[in-house]
């Protein structure tokens, strides 16, 4: 049996097989998980629903959910769970055309929380995604990151966004989201 290669490209990735894992990849190193938990995605659910809402209100950029496939270089792809396209980019044909992400959202799991912090959060600031949140189910917070920050500021009553140029700012209480 040949071993799985230690450096991945983009290329290669969209190249795996459908099988129900989500396969990811942040400067070479090929991310692997599985299936979200049925908490995983009913938070996700409702975040969704008020971040576009939001977003159509004020119109301020197209919402999406994985899976997609954002990619900067030929050696990161990515598929956060939840993503505000900026409207210049709005109703992208292909996801090779995407580059700027207003808002990224990430629900930790137990078998993702280690990649998101850490080598997804750092690539997601060096591309200048305005804002990160980083979904705990379990703690009840959300960590919200910025390009330049160097810790995460903890949010655990409400998490707000201000996408960039917008007069108005999205407010979402975490009790309601994880009731």
């Amino acid at each position: 049996m040949p071993l799985a290669p230690a450096y991945h490209t983009a290329e290669m990735v969209r190249a795996l097989p459908d099988d129900g894992n989500r396969y990811e990849l942040v400067y070479g190193e090929l991310l692997v998980s599985p299936s979200p938990r049925p908490a995983h995605q009913a938070v996700l659910t409702e975040l969704l629903l008020a971040v576009a809402g939001f977003c159509k209100a004020h119109d301020c950029g197209q919402v999406m959910v994985s899976p997609a496939d954002i990619s900067w270089s030929d050696d990161t792809l990515v598929q956060p769970d939840l993503f505000v396209i900026t409207p210049k980019e709005a109703r992208p044909r292909e996801w090779s055309t995407v580059r700027t992400l207003d808002l990224v959202v990430e629900i930790l799991s137990p078998s993702t929380a280690k990649q998101d912090r850490f080598q997804k959060r750092k690539l997601y600031q060096l591309q200048g995604v305005h804002t990160l949140w980083l979904v705990d189910i379990d703690a009840q917070q959300v960590e919200v990151w910025t390009p330049d920050a160097a810790f995460p500021k903890v949010e655990t009553e409400r998490v707000t966004w201000t996408p960039p140029g917008a007069g108005a700012t999205l407010v979402i209480e975490l009790a309601a989201l994880f009731a």
